[in-house]
């Protein structure tokens, strides 16, 4: 199989992320099957200003406390990954804290020393995982989570679903937890579940974590790349390249 001749299914949202997405699927010599499966709804609400510690667990999270004119000064600012980081830093945000596992349980692990009897403010999703709050909150932290936008399927995605279930899908790039839920929701929806399902375990499925390795997994899909950067670009590329290994001939 050619790389051209490869279809891969991205599924960031579509904001100008998805059709990122595919432009460096394209770069790459593959072709993208763009399907919407997040849609993000800020909620309005900004990072509370009175807290010991910030935490940011996304690059949308930044983006939308930014806007809100949320101030930072005096607190500890940790983010859960590289490219969180790197966002607050490009908004203008001093780093304090960056795990070395970019995952709740390493931000967990690299905030316990510093948070006990301190008040924690968590910004992120409707969809942020409790190992976080809790894992906080049993170091002794006063933990408050404001959530910043809401995640919800986008009416009309799957098209991906069917592909997998027809066969006709070479690879697919989950990027979270949640496009793995909303990835079998669409598959569900259209009485094709079990069949996507097989139809992944057919191709080259590649997971940005190991969250989402093991939300994958709890499902019965085979996972056959996690990059060692949580990173879209790196997600694709081994992605890609998995899939189709003439890419460098």
């Amino acid at each position: 199989m050619t790389t051209r001749d490869t279809t891969v299914a991205v599924f960031r949202p579509d904001d100008g992320r998805l059709a990122a997405a595919a432009e460096l699927v394209e770069s790459l010599g593959a072709t993208p099957v763009a399907d919407p499966m997040l849609a993000v709804a800020a909620t309005g609400a900004a990072p509370r200003e009175d807290a010991d510690v910030v935490v940011f667990t996304s690059k949308t999270g930044v983006d939308l406390a930014a806007d809100a004119g949320f101030d930072a000064a005096g607190a500890t600012v940790a983010a859960i990954g590289d490219t969180t980081a790197g966002r607050l830093r490009d908004r203008g945000y001093d780093v304090d804290v960056v795990p070395d596992e970019f995952t709740s349980s390493g931000l967990v692990a690299a905030l316990e020393p510093l948070v006990n009897g301190k008040r924690m403010e968590v910004a992120r999703s409707d969809h942020g995982s409790p190992v976080l709050t809790d894992g906080l909150e049993a170091a002794g932290a006063f933990v408050h989570e404001t959530v910043l936008y809401e995640l919800t399927r986008p009416n009309g995605s799957g098209e991906s679903a069917a592909l997998a279930a027809s066969g006709d899908l070479d690879a697919a790039c989950f990027t979270s937890t949640l496009t793995v839920e909303h990835f079998l929701d669409a598959a569900a929806e259209q009485g094709v579940r079990e069949a996507a399902i097989a139809g992944l375990n057919d191709a080259t499925v590649g997971v940005i974590g190991p969250p989402t390795k093991d939300a994958a997994e709890s499902h019965g899909i085979t996972v056959d790349v996690v990059p060692d950067v949580a990173d879209f670009d790196a997600l694709a590329t081994a992605v890609v390249e998995a899939a189709a290994p003439t890419y460098h001939d």
